[in-house]
């Protein structure tokens, strides 16, 4: 009767246990799209632009990879909504990426038109990757280091 007793506690504490890592990155801001790398996006941007040795001093690795911007391009449908993009996985979770354009020379460049994004990759040109957007087209290029661009976080 032990024996039963302690296995059906034993069951019962397991089934009951969530899993904590997606739990805490939703309390932490973060959603899961449900991509097959198992990639977390923060819902929303950290305040201000980066260059991209900025981003990389102060975000490290915690910023997309070259990668993850692509998994999120091709595994995720995109709907414009006049100031950027709804990004939507196949779970039915999304994030919003915004327009918020470019920072060159102390000025503001295509908010509301245009989206730049940094990732953590480096490019061969002494730039580093990340995702470039507007209405019609998203993709990952490669960009020139000193111009400030939004970061978005990700979490595994």
């Amino acid at each position: 009767m032990k024996k039963l007793l302690l296995l059906s506690l034993f069951c019962f504490l397991a089934l009951s246990m969530k899993a904590p890592s997606s739990e805490m990155a939703a309390a932490n801001g973060f959603v899961n799209l449900g991509l097959p790398s198992g990639t977390l996006w923060k819902a929303k941007n950290e305040t201000g632009y980066f260059t991209y040795d900025q981003a990389m001093a102060r975000f490290g690795k915690s910023l997309p990879t070259k990668e993850q911007w692509e998994e999120l391009i091709v595994r995720c449908t995109w709907t414009w909504t006049g100031k950027g993009y709804r990004v939507k996985g196949k779970n039915g979770n999304s994030i919003e990426l915004q327009a918020q354009g470019y920072s060159h020379n102390d000025s503001l460049m295509r908010v509301g038109a245009l989206g730049y994004y940094w990732s953590s990759t480096p490019d061969d040109s002494d730039g580093g990757w990340g995702l470039y957007f507007n209405a019609k087209n998203h993709a990952v290029f490669g960009f020139v280091r000193n111009f400030g661009r939004s970061v978005r976080l990700v979490s595994k």
